[in-house]
């Protein structure tokens, strides 16, 4: 796929926490792609960020790792008691 590393260092970098490292991918994208194709890029990250916290909203069961990594704060927040992780 064209453009293959920098649509994936650009995802990466939406989803860390290192506001350099998103902007150095921002601009090595839309140097690559153009602004319009950038503009597609997010709108893709941002669509499959909203189709996981709607998976997740409708109870579809966590995978083992966010199952592990969420434990204290469901813990925390009683989030265990609710019928819809009942059925696993």
């Amino acid at each position: 796929m064209p453009h293959d590393r920098l649509l994936i260092a650009f995802a990466d970098a939406v989803l860390g926490d290192d506001d350099q490292v998103l902007a150095d991918a921002r601009a090595a994208l839309a140097a690559a792609i153009g602004l319009a194709g950038l503009a597609d890029a997010a709108g893709v990250v941002g669509l499959f960020n909203a189709i996981d916290r709607i998976a997740d909203a409708t109870g579809i069961p966590l995978e083992a790792d966010k199952l592990a990594a969420s434990a204290d704060f469901r813990a925390a927040l009683a989030l265990d008691r609710f019928a819809v992780t009942a059925r696993g």
